[in-house]
C-alpha cells in the first residue's frame, strides 16, 4: 500500500465519531491560541497606553521672569492631557503616592513647587535645574515602568529644549541689543572722532592763533609802551594847546570888549557901506559886456595911432634929422612911446575880454563873490554885534574843551602806564598760553589717534555682533536649544507591535500544532510496521498527515491573523509558501523525535522547542543572550525561519528566505531520513519494545 494511502486512512479514523472529529478541529484550531491569541493580546500595546491610569500632580506655583509670567507647570499639564499618552488624573501628591502604592495608578509625575522658578533661574545668577518626579512601581506592572521611562524621557527633553529655547532667546535678544548699543557706540566714537579731528584742527588754529597772539602781544606791549610815550607828548602838547586858547579867550574877550560897542553903534552905517559895494559890483558886471565889444575896436585904434606915432618919429627925427628941435622931438618920442603903452594895454585889454580867454570870466566871478559877501554882510549887519558875542562864547567853549582835552591827556598818560605794566603781563600770560596750546594739540593728536582706533573697532564689533530678527532668533534657538535631531528613518518599518511579533509567533504556533498532531497520530503507521511496508513508505505515512493538517492550520492561522487582526505582509503568497514549507519541516522533525524516541520523544519536542524560543531572536536580538543561545541558534530551523518571516511580512531584501528555505529543506529530508532509519528498527522487535520502561 502505497504512503499517501495510508496517510489517508490514517486521518480515516478521525471520522469515526464525534469525539475524533473534534479532536482533528482542535488540532486544527491550535495554532490559533498561539499564534491568534497571544498576538491580539498585545497587537498594539502603544497604541493603547491612554488607558493606562497614571497620576499627575502639579504643584507648580509659578514664578516672573523678565516681567513675564512663567507657569511651566501648567504648560506641561496642558500638553501631557492634550497628547493623551496616559489616562492622567490630576490629584494630590498624598494621593499619588497611596494610588502608585495600592496600583490605583501605573505611576505618578509630580511638578514641584518651585519648577517654574528653577526653570527660569538660567538667566540668573544662580541657576538651578528644574527635577520631574516619576514615581513608578514594579509590583504593579514591569513593562509600564520601561515605558514610562521612555515616555517621560521626551516629556523632560521637551521641558528642558523649551526651558533652552527662552534661555536662548534671551540671550539672542540680549546679542541684539548688545549690537543695537555698540552701534550706537561706534557711532558716537565716529562722532568723537570727527570732534576730536575738529578739535584737532582748532587746537592747531588756536596754536598758531596763540604764536599770532604772543608776536600781537608783544607788539602791543611795544605799542603801548609807544602810546605811553606818545600820550606824554599829548599830555604837553594839549597843555600847551590849553594855554594857546586860554590867551586866544582872553585877547579875544578884550577886544569884543572895545568892538562890540562900534559894532552894535554903527551896524546901519556898515550895512549901508556893504550895500553899495555889493551895487558897484553889480553894475561893473552888468557894464562888462560893453567892454568887450569895445576892446577889440580900441585895441585897432590904439594900435593903429601907436603905429602912425612910430613911423612920424621915424620919419621926422630918424631917417631926415631936423636941426635940433627940442621942441617937436623929444615930445614926440614921449608921444609915441605913450601910444605904444595905450596900444600894449588895449592889446591887453582885448585879450582879457575875449571870450577865449579866462580871465574875464574870473573876474565876473570874483565881481559876483564880492557882491555875494557885500550882500551878506548888508543883511548881516545889524546882529555882527551879537554874532560876535556867539563867537567869543564858542572861542570860550574852545578853550574850556581844550583844557578838558589837557586833563584828559593827563589821565590818558596815567592809564596808559598802567595798560603799559598789564600788557607786559598779557604778554607773558599769553606765551604759556601758546605753550599749553602746544600741548593741547599734541595730546589731542594722540587723542585722535586714539578715538580712530576705538571707533575702528567699535565699528568693527557691530559687524562682529550678531543682530537677529524674531525668525532668526526662532530658528537658532531651535537649533541650539535641540542642536541634534534624531534622523530615525526604519527601513520596511513594522507598523504595530503584533506585526513585529508575528515572526516569532507564527512558526511557535505552527510547532506546537505539530507536536499536539502527533500526540493523537502515530508518527509510525503500526499497520504498515506489521505488514513489513517499506520504511520509506512508513516514514511518509507518519508524516503526510500531521504535513497536510499543518497546512490547515497555515490557512486557519494566517486567514485569521490578516482579516481578524488586520496583519499585512509585503509577500502575502511568499510567506503562504514558506509557512506551508515550515509546517512540513516541524511535522518531519516532531515525527522522527516520536518515532526514535519514543515517550521521551514528546519531551525532547518540548526541550527542541524551548531551546529554539530562547535562541532564535525572536523577541530580543540573540547577541544580546548568553553566549550559549547564541551558539546553538545556526543549528536550529526557527532562527531561519524567524529572519525569513520577518522579511517576507515587513519587506526586504529576501536572500534570508531563499536561504531559510534551503534549511528547511535540509531539515526536513534529513528528519525523513532519520525516521525511515526508525521505521527500520521498529520492524525488529526485542525486550525493550515489548516492555518499555516509559509509556505515555
Amino acid at each position: 500500500m502505497r504512503s499517501p494511502r495510508l496517510a489517508a486512512l490514517e486521518l480515516k479514523r478521525f471520522g469515526r465519531g464525534k469525539l475524533p472529529m473534534a479532536a482533528l478541529v482542535a488540532i486544527l484550531l491550535l495554532p490559533l491560541l498561539y499564534g491568534a491569541l497571544y498576538l491580539c493580546s498585545f497587537w498594539d500595546p502603544y497604541g493603547r497606553l491612554d488607558k493606562l491610569p497614571v497620576a499627575l500632580v502639579n504643584e507648580d506655583k509659578g514664578t516672573s521672569a523678565s516681567g513675564e509670567r512663567v507657569s511651566a507647570g501648567d504648560e506641561i499639564t496642558g500638553k501631557l492631557r492634550d497628547s493623551e499618552v496616559f489616562e492622567w488624573h490630576e490629584v494630590s501628591s498624598a494621593e499619588a503616592l497611596k494610588g502608585v502604592e495600592d496600583g490605583t495608578y501605573y505611576l505618578s509625575l509630580t511638578m514641584p513647587s518651585d519648577f517654574s522658578e528653577r526653570i527660569s533661574s538660567s538667566g540668573g545668577d544662580s541657576p538651578e535645574t528644574g527635577a520631574l518626579q516619576v514615581r513608578t512601581n514594579d509590583a504593579n506592572n514591569y513593562i509600564v515602568g520601561q515605558i514610562s521611562r521612555s515616555v517621560f524621557s521626551e516629556v523632560r527633553t521637551a521641558a528642558s529644549t523649551n526651558a533652552s529655547r527662552g534661555f536662548l532667546d534671551r540671550i539672542f535678544i540680549n546679542f541684539s541689543d548688545l549690537h543695537g548699543e555698540t552701534a550706537k557706540a561706534a557711532k558716537g566714537a565716529d562722532d568723537l572722532k570727527g570732534g576730536i579731528s575738529q578739535a584737532k584742527k582748532g587746537s592747531k588754529d588756536l596754536a598758531d592763533g596763540l604764536k599770532n597772539s604772543k608776536a600781537g602781544s608783544k607788539r602791543l606791549s611795544d605799542g603801548i609802551v609807544t602810546l605811553d610815550q606818545g600820550a606824554s607828548d599829548l599830555e604837553a602838547g594839549s597843555r600847551q594847546v590849553a594855554d594857546g586858547t586860554q590867551a586866544l579867550a582872553d585877547k579875544v574877550n578884550g577886544i569884543a570888549t572895545d568892538v562890540r560897542p562900534f559894532l552894535k553903534d554903527n551896524g546901519r552905517a556898515i550895512g549901508d557901506t556893504a550895500r553899495l559895494v555889493a551895487d558897484s559890483s553889480q553894475t561893473v558886471r552888468d557894464n562888462l559886456g560893453l567892454l568887450v565889444e569895445a576892446a577889440p575896436t580900441a585895441a585897432s585904434a590904439a594900435r593903429t595911432a601907436s603905429d602912425d606915432l612910430a613911423e612920424v618919429y621915424r620919419t621926422r627925427c630918424e631917417e631926415q634929422p631936423l636941426p635940433d628941435d627940442p621942441t617937436v622931438c623929444p615930445p614926440l618920442k614921449r608921444a609915441r612911446t605913450a601910444a605904444a603903452d595905450v596900444a600894449k594895454v588895449a592889446d591887453d585889454v582885448n585879450a582879457m575880454v575875449t571870450p577865449q580867454n579866462g580871465d574875464l570870466k574870473k573876474l565876473r566871478g570874483q565881481l559876483a563873490t564880492l557882491q555875494k559877501q557885500a550882500d551878506a554882510l548888508a543883511e548881516r549887519s545889524p546882529t555882527l554885534d551879537t554874532d560876535l558875542k556867539s563867537a567869543v562864547s564858542k572861542i570860550n567853549a574852545l578853550n574850556t574843551g581844550a583844557h578838558k582835552v589837557a586833563k584828559g591827556a593827563d589821565d590818558l598818560h596815567t592809564g596808559l602806564g598802567t595798560a603799559r605794566t598789564g600788557s607786559a603781563d598779557l604778554d607773558t600770560g599769553v606765551g604759556k598760553l601758546k605753550t599749553g596750546a602746544d600741548n593741547l594739540d599734541g595730546g589731542l593728536y594722540r587723542l585722535g589717534d586714539g578715538s580712530a582706533t576705538l571707533a575702528q573697532g567699535l565699528n568693527d564689533g557691530v559687524g562682529k555682533i550678531p543682530d537677529y530678527d524674531k525668525k532668526d532668533r526662532d530658528t537658532r534657538t531651535g537649533v541650539m536649544a535641540d542642536p541634534v535631531q534624531l534622523a530615525s528613518e526604519s527601513l520596511h518599518a513594522a507598523p504595530n507591535y503584533g506585526t513585529g511579533f508575528a515572526p516569532y509567533f507564527i512558526p511557535l504556533s505552527l510547532w506546537v500544532g505539530a507536536m499536539v498532531a502527533y500526540m493523537l497520530i502515530q508518527p509510525l503507521n503500526r499497520r504498515a510496521l506489521a505488514a513489513g511496508a517499506s520504511a520509506w513508505r512508513i516514514a511518509f505515512a507518519g508524516w503526510l498527515p500531521v504535513a497536510s493538517i499543518g497546512l490547515l492550520q497555515v490557512a486557519a492561522l494566517m486567514s485569521v491573523l490578516h482579516w481578524g487582526l488586520g496583519l499585512q505582509m509585503a509577500h502575502a503568497a511568499g510567506t503562504i509558501g514558506f509557512l506551508a514549507l515550515v509546517t512540513c519541516c516541524f511535522a518531519a522533525i516532531i515525527q522522527w523525535l516520536n518515532a526514535r524516541f519514543g515517550a521521551a520523544g514528546r519531551i525532547l519536542v518540548l526541550a527542541v522547542l524551548m531551546l529554539q524560543l530562547t535562541s532564535a531572536g525572536g523577541t530580543y536580538p540573540v547577541e544580546t543572550s548568553p553566549g550559549f543561545f547564541g551558539a546553538i541558534n545556526p543549528y536550529l530551523p526557527m532562527s531561519y525561519v524567524v529572519d525569513a518571516l520577518r522579511r517576507l511580512i515587513t519587506g526586504g531584501g529576501l536572500g534570508p528566505v531563499w536561504q531559510g528555505c534551503a534549511v528547511l529543506i535540509v531539515f526536513t529530508a534529513g528528519a525523513l531520513v532519520l525516521t525511515a532509519l526508525s521505521a527500520r528498527r521498529k520492524q525488529v522487535w526485542t525486550p525493550a519494545r515489548l516492555h518499555p520502561e516509559l509509556s505515555l
